[in-house]
């Protein structure tokens, strides 16, 4: 199915202790670029991440934001430096005996003392942490996708119906083109006559050499290349790959013909008509850049 750059997914969810919310969001661009925003606690699983959405996104500028808060599992652990503590108590009970000093000391007078706890953070399970994070990131990115078909869906009919319309106006040069070229022959053939009266020149051969000038403003082999563009545009329009790129070169084509049909045309009838199929490729131009 046909996807747009755009579009937006969010999922949340509560796992083995811990608060996670992934937010996946993307704008046109013309490769694949990738940017996250997670904790720097959890900066491990940023390249895991980035290589899940490269497997379904092949375009687009994608911005992930990861939270994760920990509502049951400790961040930290507490350790009782003994060492520490027992250095402080042995030091302080000399001191006491020796200056004949009441022996004061409690616990609470002890734990103020610098350096008596060791304050550590518990350590992660990476694999644990990283798949709840797939999980929840699958579940964004499904949604992600979601919007973005809908898009390209929108996308598909508006790209169909300017299609339509410069198909049509192909469909008009066809039919203005001949008398066209043979209106021009004729005035040719009355030009040369003209300035060639008196000499002697075959006539058969100034019928001839009219209708091989003539030939030269005849557009159909344009049009039919123009035909035959637009029905590779349409066929791409139903596969569900990336085909934005393909689609960028197809028109660009399709308005080298339109432009060829322009300079060649003799008639002001095929020159707006020529004015309005560049104008709905320009629209079409603007949409495909938005196609994956």
């Amino acid at each position: 199915m046909l996807k747009s750059m755009t579009g937006y997914g969010r999922a949340q969810k509560i796992l083995n202790g811990r608060d996670i919310l992934v937010e996946i969001r993307s704008v046109n661009h013309r490769y694949y670029e990738y940017s996250s925003r997670v904790q720097r606690t959890y900066s491990y699983i940023d390249e895991k991440l980035k290589s899940l959405l490269k497997q379904k996104v092949s375009r687009g500028k994608i911005d992930v934001t990861v939270t994760i808060n920990n509502i049951e599992c400790k961040d930290t652990e507490i350790a009782i430096n003994r060492a520490v503590a027992e250095g402080y108590v042995n030091a302080l009970r000399s001191v006491a005996e020796e200056f004949n000093l009441k022996d004061d000391l409690t616990l609470s007078k002890l734990i103020k003392l610098p350096d008596i706890f060791n304050v550590q953070k518990v350590s992660d399970d990476e694999e644990q942490v990283w798949n709840d994070v797939a999980e929840v990131a699958g579940e964004a990115l499904e949604k992600f996708i979601e919007m973005r078909e809908i898009e390209g869906a929108k996308l598909r009919t508006d790209v169909l119906e300017k299609t339509a319309l410069i198909l049509d106006m192909v469909g008009k040069v066809e039919e203005i083109s001949p008398q066209t070229t043979e209106n021009y022959r004729n005035r040719l053939y009355q030009k040369l006559k003209e300035i060639l009266d008196g000499k002697d020149i075959d006539n058969q051969r100034i019928i001839t050499e009219s209708a091989v000038f003539a030939e030269k403003i005849a557009v159909d082999e344009e049009t039919v290349r123009l035909r035959s563009h637009i029905s590779q545009l349409t066929d791409l329009l139903d596969t569900g790959d990336a085909i934005g790129r393909k689609l960028d070169f197809i028109v660009q084509e399709m308005n080298r013909e339109v432009n060829t049909i322009g300079s060649k045309a003799q008639d002001l009838n095929i020159t707006k008509l020529v004015v309005d199929m560049k104008a709905e490729l320009e629209k079409i131009r603007e949409q495909i850049q938005n196609i994956e």
